[in-house]
């Protein structure tokens, strides 16, 4: 009898088509980002927990009631998205980059509608979902940056164009400019904003001769922007000439000075800070570095400067070894976000700038801020999974 010749099968694995829901070349996160992430956060909430007692007594009856609130809202939802967003492929939010830009653009419409939005110290930047506060503005800062990458990765070959890249670039910072300073009159988030874009935009590969057309359009704009509020002329006079109104308009950086000073080197203790008496406005918020300085002194105080510094250290280190693109300039809209806002509101305080209202990351009491932020590390921390480097020191 013949026997029947069969056709040999393949080993099972043969026939797996390799997964592209995970990256195949990923490692281990950088570790000392986390570490040097999670040392200025917890120190972050200590401080808030002191500079913030007096008006948590004050209007709830509780000293710590704003330390709570960050740990409830901010904190546990910001590692939450940590987590999450470093465990997701990044280049995973190409796809969505459009779809949810437009998203937080329609979040800052829904500020001007009433009972939607609603109006703090003067100005309309939040929205109460489901009678939680949330500051849209705070979002486009992440959602924007990866569209722009995105955006920009596309372009790459093509930036010196000006009508196909330059044009369109500035239309979409023309909008947010529209959107953020001039209807929620929130100069410092827009200032942000913008570093973050042109950084990006350059990083990208775009022409120099741009960066002189934006200077100069940026100069006009700023004009403009001082004519339609004149207070922010007020607090470029103050910050020329802060002893002209110690009183008026120059009483906070005064006071900020002062706290400051008050620390000296080893400074006057934790909780014994004498300006969160009512003397510093917002001494939880913008306001908080001077505390810090205040109750923990000098050495405590440039401590807090050089762990910013080495998380920028990191994320220019992740940028320059990122796989593709897309990745370095998330890498570097990133830590650029991050570095920019520690570092204007630590020269603010101590008089090196004019006061913005710019808040120092993962610090400052804010929990759409610290929730944002913390996202957007997250990304960072699975970028450096993906490293060309098999391990990142």
């Amino acid at each position: 009898m013949q026997k029947k010749i069969g056709i040999p099968r393949r080993p099972a694995q043969a026939t797996q088509k390799p997964s592209r829901t995970k990256p195949t070349n990923t490692h281990e996160p950088d570790y000392t980002l986390i570490i040097i992430l999670g040392v200025i956060l917890v120190f972050g909430l200590i401080m808030l927990s002191s500079a913030s007692s007096v008006l948590g007594w004050q209007k709830f009856g509780d000293h710590n009631y704003f330390l709570k609130h960050q740990l409830l809202y901010g904190v546990l939802i910001g590692i939450v998205a940590f987590w999450v967003m470093s465990k997701i492929d990044y280049h995973y939010w190409k796809k969505y980059a459009f779809p949810i830009v437009i998203v937080s653009i329609f979040l800052l419409f829904l500020v001007l509608i009433p009972g939607i939005g609603y109006e703090f110290l003067g100005a309309k930047r939040w929205v109460s979902i489901l009678g939680i506060p949330f500051q849209p503005s705070e979002l486009v800062k992440l959602t924007f940056l990866i569209y722009l990458a995105t955006w920009l990765e596309q372009r790459e070959k093509k930036l010196e164009d000006f009508s196909y890249s330059f044009m369109p670039f500035i239309i979409m910072i023309a909008f947010l400019v529209f959107m953020v300073a001039g209807i929620q009159k929130d100069l410092g988030t827009m200032i942000v904003i913008g570093v973050i874009s042109i950084v990006v935009y350059f990083v990208a590969g775009a022409p120099w001769k741009h960066l002189g057309w934006m200077a100069g359009g940026g100069a006009i704009l700023f004009y403009l922007l001082i004519k339609i509020a004149p207070y922010r002329a007020n607090r470029l006079t103050t910050f020329l000439n802060p002893e002209l109104d110690p009183q008026g308009i120059g009483y906070h950086v005064n006071q900020a000075l002062l706290a400051i000073g008050s620390g000296g080197v080893f400074g006057l203790g934790l909780g014994h800070s004498r300006q969160k008496f009512n003397y510093l406005p917002e001494a939880a918020g913008d306001s908080i570095y001077a505390i810090i300085a205040e109750e923990m002194g000098f050495f405590f105080a440039v401590g807090l400067v050089l762990l910013f510094f080495g998380l920028a250290y990191q994320g220019i280190k992740i940028a320059r070894n990122a796989p593709d693109a897309f990745g370095k300039l998330l890498a570097v809209g990133i830590i650029s976000w991050v570095s920019f806002q520690a570092f204007v509101n630590i020269m603010a305080m101590i008089g090196l700038l004019p006061l913005t209202g710019i808040t120092l990351p993962f610090i400052s009491y804010g929990s759409t801020s610290l929730i944002t932020v913390l996202a957007a590390m997250g990304l960072l921390v699975n970028i450096s999974r993906q490293t060309r480097k098999t391990k990142i020191s």
